[in-house]
């Protein structure tokens, strides 16, 4: 026999076969609903923190990681700017642009746009819009071509493609009217549609349309971009690095990251992970309930056992830490039973989905209806290690109770009718 007693006494409770079947049975349900909970946490969780990166990708496929304006006013020395950035750390790229809202029309659509002018050249240093062309090229953008680039739903609302020509009308100075009063005099512009592209994100396939910065420039008659996009090398440090690089700037620009231009998107996953997992944990604990009541069918079971064991010497204390080892002992194995089957389903989602969707007929995310047809999947460690300790501690505190019931049974109560 090795010590401690109390934890080998209560091994042997828990792989002894002498238990009635229903005990057993408690006893594996515990377990089984234990591992069943912490699988299934991680597997959503993970899944979560998947369609939280591709939706964050594709948000910053066309936005970068932060930007530099000047409170709407141009930059005219945006190149110089450009070269005082050259260097500043985990800056990768840095390009301008110029937004402006305008309306398209081709008669008789009309839609809202956001019209933003860019430098091809710089252009991918900060975007992937490159990759996202489903017809034409960016370097189709040349200077004084008044062409224009537009997001496949934009495109579909304007029944426009390629070759097509497009009016844009933005709001124009202020201007004398006949009655000597001022008004707002739209602008007109009419432009050739040299591509489409989708980057799989409405906010972005259904408002935008590129155009070059020369074209947008002299269209809104300023002499320079609004703003200057940034890119670094880990977007989750874009906000600190920003800040940094425009450090390195003369004062008057304004720093803008992806985390305050996207926060209502990810406050609305933040708060779906923790309700999920807060849902999900209920599983785990309808599991602990299960393992209370099996310790104290035990503690009945085995009452004169206990009383056996205080009248050879054994504590209070060590009773209590007999059926604390047979409470965690089921507990734990369930916890680490589940981190197990949870990893493997979080790590093969892309290969079990599909295989669901083949033998059930149908899918779990329509392509016809979602941008995303697939489940992605992302393991977090951080994630996985706290739903172990969450479930670890519940199965602990689960045995307390019943443990304690154990040690206040009376040697001489237990032993009087035996």
């Amino acid at each position: 026999m090795f010590q401690p007693v109390p934890v080998f006494v209560g091994l042997r409770y828990s792989l002894a076969r002498e238990h009635s079947f229903f005990v057993s049975f408690i006893t594996w349900v515990s377990l089984v609903g234990v591992a069943l909970g912490v699988a299934a946490l991680i597997t959503v969780l993970s899944v979560m923190n998947g369609l939280e990166s591709e939706l964050r990708t594709r948000l910053l496929s066309l936005t970068a990681h932060a930007s530099l304006n000047a409170g709407g006013a141009p930059i005219g020395d945006w190149r110089a700017r450009l070269q005082q950035l050259q260097g500043s750390p985990g800056l990768t790229g840095a390009a301008p642009f110029l937004d402006t809202d305008a309306m398209l029309s081709r008669p008789p659509a009309m839609s809202g746009a956001i019209v933003r002018g860019i430098d091809p050249k710089l252009e991918s240093q900060v975007s992937s819009i490159a990759d996202a062309m489903r017809e034409g090229k960016l370097s189709d953008l040349e200077p004084e071509s008044n062409r224009i680039i537009l997001g496949r739903m934009l495109a579909y609302q304007l029944q426009v493609g390629v070759g097509d020509l497009v009016t844009v009308m933005i709001p124009g100075n202020a201007a004398a009217s006949a009655g000597g009063g001022d008004a707002l005099v739209p602008r007109l512009r009419d432009f050739h549609v040299a591509g489409i592209f989708e980057v799989g994100l409405q906010e972005h396939d259904s408002v935008l349309a590129l155009v070059n910065l020369e074209d947008a420039e002299a269209f809104r008659s300023l002499d320079g971009p609004t703003g200057i996009r940034l890119k670094f090398y880990d977007v989750l440090k874009a906000p600190q690095l920003a800040r940094t690089a425009a450090a390195r700037l003369a004062p008057g620009l304004h720093v803008r990251d992806w985390t305050e231009d996207n926060e209502a998107y990810f406050r609305a996953i933040r708060i779906e992970k923790t309700m999920m997992g807060l849902i999900l944990m209920l599983i785990v604990a309808v599991a602990v309930f299960n393992i209370v009541a099996t310790l104290i069918m035990v503690v009945n079971d085995k009452r004169t056992d206990i009383a056996i064991l205080r009248t050879l010497g054994l504590s209070p204390r060590g009773v209590i830490g007999v059926f604390m080892t047979q409470g965690v002992l089921i507990g734990w194995i369930g916890a680490a039973a589940g981190v197990a089957l949870g990893l493997a389903l979080a790590c093969n989602v892309d290969v079990i989905v599909p295989f669901l969707e083949q033998t059930l007929g149908f899918h779990f995310m329509d392509p016809d209806v979602y941008y995303i047809s697939g489940l992605p999947s992302e393991v977090h460690p951080g994630d996985v290690v706290r739903i172990g300790s969450a479930a670890l501690l519940l199965t602990l505190i689960a045995t307390v109770y019943p443990a304690l019931q154990a040690a206040r049974t009376q040697p001489a109560e237990a032993l009087r009718y035996e």
